[in-house]
């Protein structure tokens, strides 16, 4: 088996990027990701056009990523693809597109949790990447999901603390939202937190017990102080943009670091990887990069193009299963709530 080339094609459809990718054995051949413009207008991901958008663009996407690897579909030795979780209407795009084409070409079909992937996407054969060895912890940060797992193998993983409302990214956007930024407004904060003074404003930190997260109450009171600031000055937002977003980065930082801290004080793992779209921000890169001198951890950071949601994260799962022979069926459904190690 270990001189076998496996070729798995790959495909993530969880909520609006529509990604396609090939992979030999844990080596990406090609990696594409059609992002849909279509919902910067409504300020967020509107599910019914997103899946309308996957239906669109699937087919071409599919058949990039094919070229791009110079390599027939009939070479395929498996279909792998996002099951959940993420939008019922797109999820289902993906799943009986793979259904269909694993069924036209008589190769096995194999589900994948996205939230493994973005914790899997280590794995990936990379030269800037190293991958953690057992057990680590990983830090899946994104726009619908923050938790902490503990991951003992491939397919052993435990949520050791996990958001009790709002994701990370969703405090991110709603930040960006009410301060006039454009959507997606992660990236926005992001980059004027890089020129501003993180202490110049201070909000709360909600207090959770144990490895848990909140970001419900920090969202309120950015807006409740947004609110009275621009009351006294109309144009507050455009004067302290960039001290207003290094101060709001700062406290969601402060929150994830202090968890992840826990973590690994009550587990002794020091080994803690990152992953989902939040792990672009170079401000968690920084801290964790920080770490590793201050804390003695060795922390392990993907590449920017895994961690946003795409394919290449999917099909490493998908050769993962393959070795191990963890088809599934026909008879498989899309699930928008699929929890790690369910």
């Amino acid at each position: 088996m270990s001189t076998e080339k496996i070729y798995i094609l790959a495909i993530e459809s969880s909520c609006d990027d529509t990604s396609a990718a090939i992979l030999c054995n844990n080596k990406v051949l090609s990696n594409v990701v059609t992002t849909q413009e279509i919902h910067r207008q409504y300020g967020g991901v509107v599910p019914e056009l997103a899946s309308r958008a996957h239906q669109q663009n699937i087919v071409p996407v599919v058949h990039q990523a094919l070229a791009k690897a110079n390599i027939d579909k009939k070479q395929l030795s498996a279909i792998a693809f996002t099951r959940g979780p993420g939008l019922m209407g797109s999820l289902l795009v993906g799943t009986s597109f793979a259904k269909s084409m694993a069924l036209g070409l008589n190769i096995p079909l194999i589900e994948v949790n996205h939230m493994e992937a973005h914790i899997l996407a280590h794995f990936i054969d990379d030269e800037e990447m190293v991958a953690p060895s057992f057990p680590f912890l990983a830090m899946t940060i994104s726009g619908g999901h923050t938790q902490i797992v503990k991951v003992n193998d491939y397919f052993d993983m435990e949520v050791l603390g996990e958001t009790l409302d709002d994701a990370v990214g969703e405090a991110f956007d709603k930040s960006a939202k009410l301060m006039g930024l454009p959507y997606p407004g992660g990236p926005l904060v992001d980059k004027h937190a890089k020129n501003g003074n993180p202490h110049t404003f201070k909000f709360p930190k909600p207090k959770v017990e144990g490895l848990n997260f909140s970001f419900s109450g920090l969202k309120t009171s950015i807006l409740y102080f947004l609110q009275r600031e621009t009351k006294e000055n109309p144009n507050f937002v455009e004067e302290n943009i960039d001290d207003f977003c290094a101060s709001v980065q700062y406290t969601i930082l402060e929150i994830l670091m202090g968890k992840l801290e826990l973590a690994a004080e009550q587990t002794g793992i020091k080994q803690v990887a990152i992953g989902g779209g939040v792990a672009a921000n170079s401000g968690i890169r920084a801290r964790l990069t920080e770490a590793q001198e201050k804390l003695g951890w060795k922390t392990y950071i993907p590449k920017f193009q895994y961690c946003t949601d795409n394919a290449g994260m999917i099909g490493i799962v998908g050769y993962l299963k393959f070795k191990e022979g963890l088809f599934t069926n026909q008879s498989i459904a899309a699930k928008a709530r699929y929890a790690i190690g369910s």
